[in-house]
């Protein structure tokens, strides 16, 4: 038997790629402790009818793994549900600011480069000059916040790229590692002397790197129609329902099901469960958060689960309100907050400028993150909504009491890339490795946060199991 831990979007990933090679019914059981699949992919429909989601809402298509992902959902039948939003699309155009207390338009093209945009005091074309001008600096890891302040200057890193990274892991870009999280850029300038050198270098290629993914029909659209990013008919969550109806006949699915110790034996591995039953595997793909995983693994690897609980994660206060009969003012896919701003509110989106909802103007109010302990430890769900209803009416004057609203605390559902974490997960691997230890990784806390990454890391992890051993009983 081969078992998966975790039914969040990696573990259903995970089991879909697995099915591909170990298409036994029974060879494969995934165990979710909650009492739904998708784990922070989530959308829920209110009494109204509208979509609002809880976390992803939308997906990039670009690159190797924007055309892994849209070659699963074409294979899961749902090419024909695809909403794309293309780079066009006024949301894909405008990305706005909340600085100094007014919204700015980031830059969008071009010939912007060269005016001045409040709040920048200068064309952005000298932090472009900055960079490439500046030397390079030998390194192995450093802030974001100081990468993009060595090479563009202070002010790219205070207003756009603070923002930003506030709107990917909802964390500090003083704290976050850009041999991570922004791997590309540090790769660009070790390589090239320069992110721009190096990015015009990049350009010059006809077509992008696909090795190790199939371009599908769904992708090649995607380049054509120049998508910008995508979702589909009823949310992300239709990708989850998908994925559980086409594994319900072939996967073993134990719902309410947790995992309460992981004992590695001479040959494959015992999982308790919470009803004191056990299961025997020959393997374990786990796509449980890292420090939980660390907490089955410390007591017969506690070098491994020290590892695994150092890497952080953050709560985001998911806050979507809906307001009837009520246009935006503004057309964007939303805004961000500089962390220097000092604001309880990372952004907001704006949901139905990207796709719409009949006559519904539904925002979704993001809070918290890295300084929730700050603004929001041991508060209620009623403080932290009229929060963001407060601030949605100073900044976008919408009315102070919405039509519709769901709350939501999610906890620890971000991992936190601070610096040295490639090293620690070097680390993680190697101990694995060394050890020959029957356990393969996926989700979030390792590379990348998003979508894409982990679906990708899923496919990953399970090409790299000793397939011969798939569907045998451990020993």
């Amino acid at each position: 038997m081969s078992l998966i831990l975790g039914g969040g979007i990696s573990g259903l990933a995970a089991a879909f790629y697995a099915l591909k090679s170990a298409p036994k019914p029974g060879a494969i059981t995934l165990l979710e402790s909650s009492s739904r699949l998708g784990g922070w992919v989530r959308s829920v429909q209110s009494p109204e009818g509208l979509i609002f989601e809880k976390g992803p809402r939308t997906i990039r298509p670009k690159g190797r793994l924007g055309a892994n992902t849209l070659k699963l959902v074409e294979d899961l039948g749902l090419a024909d549900q695809v909403i794309p939003i293309t780079s066009s699309h006024p949301t894909a155009q405008n990305r706005l600011i909340y600085v100094n207390k007014k919204l700015h338009k980031l830059p969008s093209n071009f010939f912007s480069l060269f005016k001045t945009h409040s709040p920048f005091s200068k064309p952005l074309i000298f932090s472009i000059l900055h960079d490439l001008t500046t030397k390079t600096v030998p390194k192995t890891d450093e802030s974001i916040y100081d990468f993009v302040s060595r090479r563009f200057g202070s002010e790219v890193a205070d207003y756009a790229v603070s923002s930003m990274i506030c709107g990917i892991c909802a964390g500090d870009a003083k704290k976050i590692s850009v041999n991570f999280l922004m791997a590309k850029l540090f790769e660009l300038e070790q390589l090239h002397g320069g992110v721009i050198k190096g990015a015009i270098k990049e350009m010059m290629s006809k077509r992008p790197d696909l090795s190790g993914y199939e371009e599908s029909e769904l992708y090649r659209r995607s380049r054509i129609e120049k998508w910008s990013v995508w979702s589909v008919e009823g949310g992300l969550q239709t990708i989850v329902n998908t994925l559980g109806e086409h594994l319900s006949n072939k996967v073993e699915v134990k719902m309410d099901t947790t995992c309460t110790n992981l004992e590695f034996l001479e040959k494959g591995v015992k999982v308790t469960l919470n009803n004191d039953q056990h299961i025997e595997a020959n393997h374990v793909v786990s796509a449980l958060p890292a420090p939980k995983l660390g907490m089955l693994l410390h007591k017969q690897h506690p070098t491994l689960g020290n590892l695994l609980s150092s890497i952080e994660h953050v709560n985001v206060a998911v806050i979507n309100l809906a307001y009837e009969n009520i246009p935006m003012k503004q057309n964007a896919f939303g805004f961000l907050v500089p962390p220097r701003e000092k604001l309880p509110i990372l952004g907001v989106v704006f949901d139905s400028c990207c796709f719409e909802q009949a006559d519904w103007t539904i925002l979704t109010v993001m809070m918290g993150g890295a300084w929730y302990d700050t603004y929001f430890k041991g508060q209620s769900k009623e403080y932290i909504l009229d929060i963001a209803c407060r601030y949605v009416h100073e900044i976008l004057d919408m009315p102070r009491t919405p039509h519709a609203q769901h709350v939501e605390i999610l906890k620890a559902c971000i991992p936190q890339y601070t610096l040295g974490h490639a090293a620690r997960v070097k680390d993680i691997q190697g101990y694995i490795d060394t050890h020959q230890l029957p356990l393969y990784l996926t989700g979030s806390s390792y590379d990348g946060v998003g979508v894409n990454d982990v679906i990708a890391l899923s496919k990953k992890a399970v090409e790299s199991i000793k397939w011969q051993h798939w569907g045998a009983q451990a020993g």
